[in-house]
């Protein structure tokens, strides 16, 4: 009995410091690559504006053409594909953005609104942006991407867990290298107070980001869309992309099937040429309602399903609580309009949480928030680096060593299960790794 009350509550010092070795040892490369791809991201507005400048600053007409002629043009432009969106110009400068589908590939035109001329075509999947938001959370792997962006962020709870632990102060005497560095230093105690005191500042933030970036990805979003379905009566797309979700179907709102793509009203699909009468007349009628709605930019004009009549009119805007979605009419009557507090709890705390992580949520002020706390991260990232190569012996990865009488402690114990539970990525790894060490031991005893 009192050799069980004597089992300590938490590990040791140096124990805790060599699970945050290791945590670091595997998170560390993927954190400084998405310090850099999430800075990119975090100005995708800006980006896409730069990009498209000479688009949105054409010669203005008096005579300007129809919805109708322009995703004429597109459809001729590109041979062989089917209508899937039209983007409302913003300015009447502004080239329409008319999205096609060839293939199974969303393709992005770029139509002269004067002379119905094409400017541009791009495969939606190869626009800047995407690249940087495929590379950030998926490493251009696709799902399988995605699932170890999943472990990377698991394991980075691990890691600011253990790293605040090593941070508490356990002698008090001012607070210099606790709450902020030692800049003046030289050597270690630098790079050391750059590391901690620069991670205790931005790991609250560190922490928001990885649990407002969980919905998307590929295990753990899946689950969560589950959850929801099964009590939040979940009845569309949920407005987030779990996994890697091509950009066709992102634009469409919902699955596309190949049956699906060849549907609109109107819109002969047998034939590779275009008639004048392939293209519904309702779609000048939805382009009308969908400007006077005043919705925020960019706005998507999607055709019915198959089957229906019914036109879909959503904002698209990075700040989702702004996002406001109709059904319209093919006479241009709006049917009705969902707005974002309208939606399911999740949904609207998820929205918040993803806004505020690519830094559209409150402006500017978000975007550079959330800058500042990318280059501390790259700056910690930086100096756990240099510590490492300065204290490691050449040749060697420089573990830290533990006693092996220690326990991991009760505390610990009971935290890692908790974690193992919510986050599936890190409990199955947590097995792996505890066969992997019964295993070493045994073969250790074996031959010893």
């Amino acid at each position: 009995m009192m050799k069980y009350f004597r089992t300590p509550l938490w590990p040791d010092y140096r124990t805790v410091w060599r699970w945050h070795f290791f945590a670091g040892l595997f998170c560390l490369p993927f954190i400084i690559l998405l310090c850099f791809t999430g800075s990119i991201y975090l100005f995708k507005p800006q980006v896409d504006r730069w990009i498209d400048w000479r688009y949105d600053h054409l010669a203005s007409s008096v005579t300007h053409s129809t919805p109708q002629q322009e995703v004429r043009a597109a459809l001729n432009a590109v041979p062989g594909s089917h209508f899937l969106a039209y983007e409302l110009p913003e300015t009447t400068s502004s080239a329409a953005r008319v999205i096609v589908d060839r293939q199974g590939t969303a393709i992005r035109v770029y139509v002269d609104p004067t002379s119905c001329v094409v400017l541009k075509q791009v495969p939606e999947e190869e626009r800047f942006e995407r690249i940087i938001f495929k590379l950030h959370g998926q490493l251009l792997l696709g799902n399988t991407g995605s699932i170890i962006m999943e472990m990377v962020a698991s394991w980075t709870i691990v890691l600011i867990a253990t790293g605040l632990y090593l941070w508490w102060p356990r002698h008090i005497q001012n607070l210099a290298g606790i709450l902020y560095p030692r800049i003046t230093r030289e050597g270690r105690v630098r790079w050391r107070d750059l590391h901690a005191v620069t991670g205790l500042w931005v790991s609250s933030f560190l922490v928001l980001f990885l649990l407002s970036g969980l919905p998307w990805s590929f295990v753990w979003g899946h689950a969560l869309s589950r959850v929801e379905t099964q009590f939040s009566h979940l009845t569309s797309v949920p407005d987030w992309e779990i996994g890697a979700v091509s950009e066709r179907n992102r634009i469409a709102g919902r699955s596309v099937s190949p049956q699906q793509t060849d549907t609109m009203p109107g819109m002969d699909m047998g034939s590779m040429a275009v008639s004048d009468n392939s293209i519904s007349e309702s779609l000048n009628q939805v382009v009308t309602t969908a400007s006077q709605l005043g919705f925020t930019a960019p706005v998507l004009i999607t055709p019915p399903p198959a089957g229906g009549t019914a036109w879909s009119v959503r904002s698209d805007t990075q700040n989702r609580p702004n996002r406001i979605s109709a059904v319209v009419d093919s006479s241009g009557s709006v049917r009705s309009v969902q707005r974002f507090e309208e939606k399911a709890l999740t949904d609207r705390v998820i929205g918040y949480g993803v806004a505020a992580h690519e830094g559209h949520l409150f402006g500017r002020a978000n975007q550079f928030l959330n800058l500042v706390v990318a280059v501390g991260l790259l700056t910690m990232s930086i100096a756990a680096l240099v510590l490492w190569f300065r204290r490691k012996p050449p040749g060697q990865l420089g573990i830290p060593s533990v006693d092996p009488n220690k326990k991991i402690g009760v505390g610990a114990l009971v935290a890692l299960i908790v974690l193992g539970l919510l986050l599936p990525e890190l409990g199955a790894s947590l097995l792996l790794l505890c066969l992997a060490s019964v295993l070493s031991k045994a073969i250790h005893h074996r031959y010893h």
